[in-house]
């Protein structure tokens, strides 16, 4: 079991149940799982493009990536129904967790000029969303081998009912907010 997730069975769930007073452990938010998203508009013209995207994403995930389809056409964007656009992978479970402690621990610091995430990039629902600008901040990814730099987004899904829960669970998971 990795040492977050111990982590989380015991210190976060306490501390949650203490700040605001849960009654049972159950009742404590968790983390439901995390979705990696890579957005990549060449791939129109281009299907190799889509190909480097998707072998990113799958090193950085460390799990097999599902390649997203345009929902409807944009003739502005040159875009037709169920042309491939992007890549996505869903983490849970133990992976789900390494990767918060990849992210947290490793890449985030990694990051020119980081002075901490955007603390107000919540949903009202609990959920976070984090935009990287680029892939080569994951210590996985070696640097001579990237054909392009490419942003991907972390939305973090968590069972809790407010924002104010969700960032008190992500604080004590270690994520860097910035202060305000």
């Amino acid at each position: 079991m990795s040492r977050l997730k111990d982590q989380y069975q015991n210190e976060i769930v306490d501390a949650m149940m203490k700040k605001f007073g849960y009654k049972n452990k159950l009742q404590a938010p968790k983390l439901d799982k995390i979705v990696l998203n890579m957005g990549v508009g060449e791939a129109k013209e281009n299907a190799k493009i889509l190909d480097a995207a998707v072998k990113d994403m799958e090193t950085i995930a460390g799990q097999k990536a599902v390649i997203t389809k345009a929902k409807n056409s944009i003739a502005n964007f040159k875009i037709r129904e169920g042309m491939p656009i992007g890549c996505k992978v869903t983490l849970r479970g133990e992976k789900m967790y390494e990767f918060l402690d990849r992210l947290v621990n490793l890449a985030l610091p990694r990051v020119r000029d980081f002075r901490g995430i955007n603390p107000n990039a919540f949903d009202g629902r609990g959920n976070y969303a984090l935009g990287i600008k680029e892939q080569l901040i994951f210590p996985e990814i070696e640097y001579d081998k990237i054909d392009k730099i490419r942003g991907l987004d972390v939305i973090i899904a968590t069972t809790a009912k407010t924002d104010e829960e969700g960032r008190e669970l992500l604080t004590l998971f270690g994520m860097p907010f910035a202060k305000q």
